[in-house]
Parts: structure tokens; sequence; C-alpha cells
């Protein structure tokens, strides 16, 4: 078992950036492969950003890639997503997720969820 917190989301202006935090507890952190998935009013949640267990490998969403970065701290048993060139599409509620495999871009393949965090975003 894992327990998943996230923080740092909130209000911004277009062009802005936030960078969200992902505390983890419970089983070794560096034993699972993480993920960031966002969900927006409705629609259905989509797969953002992917980070493996020691942060060589990650993925990115086309619509994020070039201003999002993940990345993770064992050590301090966190993952983060800064965001940069904020825009209004990007608002959502942003969850952090972990799986033991490789990567995967669907939320079905994720073991533990946080309770996300709403990022909003101005024009």
């Amino acid at each position: 078992q894992v327990q998943l917190v996230e923080s740092g989301g909130g209000f911004m202006q277009a062009g802005g950036s936030l960078t969200l935090s992902c505390a983890a507890s419970g089983r070794t952190f560096n034993s699972f492969a993480m993920g960031w998935f966002r969900q927006a009013p409705g629609k259905e949640r989509e797969f953002v950003a992917y980070i493996n267990w020691s942060g060589n490998y990650r993925y990115y969403a086309d619509s994020v890639k070039g201003r999002f970065t993940v990345s993770r701290d064992n050590a301090k048993n966190t993952m983060y997503l800064q965001m940069n060139s904020l825009k209004p599409e990007d608002t959502a509620v942003y969850y952090c997720a972990a799986r033991t495999r490789g990567y995967s871009g669907r939320s079905d393949d994720y073991d533990y969820w946080g309770q996300g965090t709403q990022v909003t975003v101005s024009s």
C-alpha cells in the first residue's frame, strides 16, 4: 500500500507557472513508477506525464510536451510536476498515481491514487 497526497495547485494566469507535488507514504517509494493525470469538468481523466522508479525514463502527453517536466526525489518520497507556459486548457484537477510496473498512459493501469489538486488557469 502507498498513500499519495497532492499539493501545489491553485489559480494562475495564462503563461504562468506552477509546481505540483505528490508526497508518498507507506511502501517504499522507489518501488513504484509514477504518473500524473488530469480531469477537466465534463471530460475523461487523461494522461499527463510518467516517470519510472529511478527517474531515468519520462513520457509526456503531446499537449504538455515542452511545457511540463516530471521529476522525483526518492529520498523525500516525493514526485513533482513543473508546469510552465500554462494555458486555460490546462485547467483541471490533477492527480498523481502509482503502479509497480513500467510505463502506461492508461489510468486503469495504476493501482494507487491521490485525492487530486485543482489547477485553474485564466486567460
